[in-house]
C-alpha cells in the first residue's frame, strides 16, 4: 500500500492507492497556514492516522507546492512560503520514523497522468496546473523529469511571451519580479485582471458563470486569459514540444478552454503544423496526491 501527500495552501490532502491504482483511502483537511511545525505535525498526523485505519504500515511519497534545492538540501520556491527554507522532506521523515520520497506538485500531477492518465501512452508528458498558482511538470516514459536545479517545468515563472503594450511590466508576483504567466494565469491573476479592466470586483469561479449569462467584461476578460494562455503554451512548445499537454487545477475546469485555446497557438508555436493536444485531466483534484503516491514504484529521474 502506498500513501500520497498533497500539501496545498488551503488544503492537505492524503490518499492511500493500493497496487492496481485504486484509492482506497481519502481525507482532507485544512493546512496549518504560515505555521511550519504545525505543517510537520499536520502531515504527519494525517498519515499516521490513515495508516491506524488501514492497519498497514505503507510508503508515503508527498508533493509540495515547491521544490528541494540540490544546493541546500531546503525547500525553495514555494508559493506556501512559511515552507521555504526549511528541510520539510527531512523534518517529514523524522516525524514518520521512516524515509520518504517528495517531488514538487505539479511533478506528481505530471507523473500521475503519464502513468495511467490523459497521458498514458504518451512519452513526453506537460502536466500545466491553473490554480491559485501556475505550476508545470515534465514526465518522460512515465518518469519525471526534475533538473540539475530542481526547476523542470517551472514555466509559471516564465514572462508572459509576446505581451501587449498594456500587458508590460505585468503584475507583480511572490517571487519579486513582474509579468510572471503566474499573475495573469492562476485564479487570482484571472481575478485582478477583471478588475482592473472592468473597475468592479469579482471571484474567479463567477467570472464564467457571468460570461455564460452575457457580461461582457466577463467574457472579455475569458477572452484574454484563453489568449495568454495560448501565448504561454506556445512558448512551452517552442521548447519542449511534448507529446500532449495535460492542464490541471481549478481553471482546467472551463469547458471552453479546450475549443478556444488551441487554434490560438499556431499563431505563435514555431512550426507550420501544430499537433500537440490540450486535454483535461483524467484524475481530476486526485491527481497530484495519486501521483505522489506513485513515487515509490516510479522513482524520480
Amino acid at each position: 500500500m502506498r500513501i500520497g501527500v498533497d500539501l496545498g495552501g488551503t488544503k492537505i490532502e492524503i490518499a492511500a492507492l493500493h497496487a492496481d491504482g485504486r484509492i482506497v483511502l481519502r481525507e482532507r483537511f485544512p493546512s496549518p497556514l504560515g505555521d511550519y511545525d504545525a505543517t510537520v505535525r499536520g502531515v504527519r498526523d494525517g498519515v499516521l492516522k490513515a495508516e491506524a485505519e488501514l492497519s498497514a504500515i505503507c510508503t508515503v511519497g508527498l508533493g509540495i507546492p515547491g521544490t528541494i534545492s540540490p544546493a541546500t538540501g531546503l525547500v525553495k520556491n514555494a508559493n506556501s512560503t512559511w515552507l521555504n527554507g526549511k528541510p520539510f522532506d527531512a523534518d517529514v521523515a523524522e516525524a514518520l520514523q521512516r524515509p520518504i520520497r517528495m517531488a514538487n506538485d505539479a511533478n506528481c500531477f505530471a507523473l500521475s497522468e503519464a502513468a495511467d492518465g490523459a497521458g498514458r501512452d504518451k512519452r513526453v508528458v506537460f502536466g500545466a496546473i491553473l490554480g491559485t498558482g501556475v505550476g508545470g511538470g515534465v514526465a518522460v516514459d512515465a518518469r519525471i523529469l526534475t533538473g540539475p536545479n530542481a526547476v523542470a517545468g517551472e514555466w509559471g515563472h516564465n514572462p508572459l511571451p509576446w505581451p501587449d503594450p498594456s500587458e508590460t511590466p505585468g503584475p507583480a508576483c511572490f517571487c519579486g519580479k513582474r509579468g510572471c504567466i503566474e499573475t495573469w494565469l492562476s485564479g487570482p491573476g484571472v481575478a485582478a485582471d477583471f478588475t482592473r479592466a472592468a473597475g468592479r470586483q469579482i471571484i474567479t469561479a463567477e467570472i464564467a458563470n457571468a460570461a455564460s449569462h452575457g457580461d461582457v467584461e466577463a467574457e472579455a476578460a475569458l477572452a484574454r486569459y484563453e489568449t495568454r494562455l495560448a501565448k504561454a503554451l506556445a512558448h512551452l512548445i517552442n521548447v519542449l514540444d511534448p507529446d500532449i499537454i495535460v492542464l490541471g487545477g481549478g481553471l482546467s475546469n472551463l469547458d471552453r478552454l479546450y475549443t478556444n485555446v488551441s487554434p490560438q497557438l499556431a499563431r505563435y508555436a514555431f512550426s507550420d503544423t501544430l499537433r500537440t493536444p490540450i486535454v483535461r485531466n483524467h484524475w481530476g483534484d486526485s491527481s497530484g496526491v495519486r501521483g505522489a503516491a506513485w513515487l515509490w514504484p516510479v522513482p524520480a529521474s
